[in-house]
């Protein structure tokens, strides 16, 4: 085979793949475009503060909603309101991790699932993300509702992880039209 005829070849399958990436579900794409979770927030503070806040010590520690929030007040001061909610509704949700967990190896796998990861994984399930969920807005008690009806109370949610969901779709939601990408508004 000639050398012209391998780059054609390889433009070929250059294009198809290319072609391939952009005819991927709105299940397959990244959902970076929605308000960051609690754990995507706790890997940033930890990855960026100085030695007092160390992964490890974090994950196995219990405080109240208002004491994690003084807390990461008071090493994370580039966070917005909404994002020292967030975190902090996390942390009280789902700290301290169990002695297990706490002592995994890849302690990033180990945490459990933020309010962002579950929507995007459990809402698209059976509904559209765009209107049943991303341009709600709704108390953490409704959403809590939402759980519920007899269709929702079927999701294989542990209950902390409903309250996960609720708590960061509180405070994150809905969102402006235009941020969502277009593909997803339907």
């Amino acid at each position: 085979m000639t050398a012209a005829r391998r780059r054609v070849r390889f433009l070929l399958a250059a294009l198809g793949a290319v072609l391939l990436s952009l005819a991927q579900p709105a299940s397959a794409q990244d959902y970076m475009f929605m308000p960051k979770g609690g754990k995507t927030l706790l890997l940033e503070l930890a990855a960026a503060a100085p030695e007092a806040v160390r992964l490890r010590t974090i994950v196995q520690t219990r405080r109240s909603e208002p004491q994690w929030r003084e807390f990461i007040a008071s090493h994370a001061n580039k966070l917005s309101e909404r994002e020292l909610a967030t975190l902090t509704a996390y942390l009280a949700v789902n700290l301290p991790l169990p002695e297990s967990a706490a002592k995994s190896d890849n302690l990033a796998a180990a945490l459990p699932p933020d309010g962002r990861e579950l929507a995007w994984n459990q809402c698209q399930l059976c509904h559209s993300l765009f209107s049943s969920y991303l341009t709600q807005e709704r108390e953490a008690q409704a959403w809590r509702n939402m759980f519920e009806s007899p269709f929702h109370r079927q999701l294989k949610m542990a209950p902390q992880e409903r309250e996960e969901f609720s708590r960061y779709s509180a405070l994150n939601m809905p969102m402006k039209i235009d941020d969502v990408p277009q593909d997803l508004r339907f």
